[in-house]
Formats: structure tokens, C-alpha cells, sequence
């Protein structure tokens, strides 16, 4: 059987919110479920695979899933989405047979700031790299840890800010809530106006530095909209990440959209 997007979603669609499984007819392909999910919500985490759990899975990155699963799971991908897990793979049914099974669970992350971050002035010595960790319950290791700077800013000609560096170096390739999008080395496009693009949008608007500063972390952050205005920020590139997930009335809030956050991460570690 084919598996078209249309019938992936009507399959999310019959599990039960807000938790619930799905094992689907054996001629669904279970690799084919697995790449389908990932061409959405970017690299899956393995939970369990050919039978074996990993030891370090836990509550925060989807072992609600192999509860809801009842330790059948034979091999199990799991997506972090908004306040879900979304799970995918292979487990035993009631008669012990292997098949391909959809799981969705309930997604929470443990952020002791988010309440108190709204309306928190700026600057001092908040970690705001350790907070965004915490903000989207990231649990994983840091992604491109060996990623070599000095190559990189000897190209660009410009030191570049600490937070946006250790942002790479934690996260990776990928885009928080799916939207924002994390450039791996930042574009040089706007360099002529003195901006230095650090992210993106799929709405067009790019995220940059004004670089007015010899010391590139005291580079504020500006908005260069869709229609060519540039909004300017007084905040670092981390603290302003912060700050569009969770406050709602920020002029480019992602609050709106989920209560609960996270990362998508493009590829596997």
C-alpha cells in the first residue's frame, strides 16, 4: 500500500487525543510510516530497537509512548510535536504478532522559567542559551560540538556572538516550533546594511544582528521583515528565542501557536 500524506493524516486523526495507539494493516510499510513522519517533524529519536529499549530513554524525550505501547514495541521512532510525542514503527499486538503501529501521548517539557520570563527584563548574567534548553525540553547531546569556529569567522571576517555559537553547537541543523530555522553559519546577504543573518522564516522575515559593536556580544538582534522593514531589538540572539516562544504579545511571537516548544531537529546525531 501506498502511504499518502492525506492517509497519514487520517490516521493521526482516529488515535484518540490525548493519548492513544493504532496498529495498521501489514501491507503499510512501517519504514515507509517512519520516513513519511520524518519528512514532517524532522529526525526521529530511536526508542527502542529490534526489541532492545535504550537505558537513557525517559519522560522527557517519549517513554510515555512505551507505556501507552505496554512494552510491545519492537521498534519504536518517537517526534517531539508542540504538546505531543508522536511515536511510529513496529510492535506486538494482543495475539503477539509484529506490526506497524501510530502511537501518539501527551508532551511535556520542564522549564522553571517560562512563567517567570514574560515581562523579565533583559540582560545581567542570565544564561539564556540554558534557559532555551529548558524551554524546549532538548535532551539530547550537543549536535555539532566540533563545529570549527575560527575557520569559520576567519571566512566572514567578523568574530561572532557566544550564545548564537553555543546554539549551534547544542542544537544543530533544524528549527524551533518548525519555524524558525538556525543557520548553521550565518548569510553574509545584508552585510552591506549591517546585518548579519542568523535565522529564517518560511514567512520570508530574517533574523540578524545589527553589527554597530566591536564586540560581537553586544550585537543586538533586528527583524528584516518580508516587506523590507527592519525592526530592531535591545536582547542577544538566545534571550530573543526566549522570549518569541513564550510571550504572547511580542510583536513576532510564536506563542500563539503551541503552548509547549521544542526543536526540530533536520538530521540524526
Amino acid at each position: 500500500m501506498v502511504l499518502t500524506q492525506w492517509m497519514l493524516n487520517d490516521l493521526l486523526n482516529r488515535l484518540t487525543a490525548p493519548s492513544g495507539s493504532l496498529y495498521l494493516p501489514p501491507d503499510i510499510d512501517p519504514h515507509t510510516l517512519v520516513e513519511s513522519l520524518a519528512d514532517r517533524h524532522g529526525a526521529p529519536r530511536t526508542l527502542v530497537l529490534e526489541g532492545f529499549t535504550d537505558p537513557t530513554v525517559d519522560d522527557s524525550c517519549g517513554a510515555v509512548l512505551l507505556d501507552l505501547l505496554e512494552g510491545r514495541g519492537v521498534t519504536i521512532r518517537a517526534w517531539a510535536y508542540g504538546d505531543q510525542w508522536i511515536g511510529a514503527g513496529t510492535a506486538r499486538d494482543a495475539e503477539g504478532v509484529v506490526r506497524p503501529v501510530l502511537a501518539t501521548a501527551p508532551r511535556r517539557t520542564k522549564a522553571p522559567w517560562a512563567e517567570a520570563l514574560v515581562g523579565m527584563p533583559g540582560g545581567g548574567d542570565e544564561d539564556w542559551v540554558e534557559r532555551l534548553i529548558g524551554i524546549t525540553g532538548w535532551t539530547l547531546p550537543p549536535q555539532r560540538p566540533d563545529v570549527d569556529w575560527g575557520q569559520t569567522e576567519a571566512r566572514l571576517g567578523t568574530r561572532l556572538p557566544g550564545d548564537y555559537k553555543r546554539m549551534v553547537e547544542t542544537f544543530g541543523e533544524g528549527a524551533f516550533d518548525a519555524y524558525l530555522a538556525l543557520n548553521q553559519e550565518p548569510w553574509t546577504d545584508l552585510r552591506e546594511d549591517g546585518l548579519l543573518v542568523w535565522a529564517g522564516t518560511e514567512h520570508e522575515d530574517l533574523y540578524c544582528w545589527r553589527m554597530d559593536d566591536g564586540d560581537p556580544d553586544r550585537w543586538h538582534v533586528a527583524v528584516q521583515t518580508f516587506d523590507g522593514k527592519v525592526v530592531p531589538f535591545d536582547c542577544s540572539v538566545a534571550e530573543f528565542v526566549c522570549r518569541i516562544l513564550l510571550d504572547p504579545h511580542h510583536p513576532f511571537t510564536m506563542a500563539h501557536y503551541f503552548d509547549t516548544h521544542w526543536f526540530m531537529n533536520y538530521r540524526a546525531s
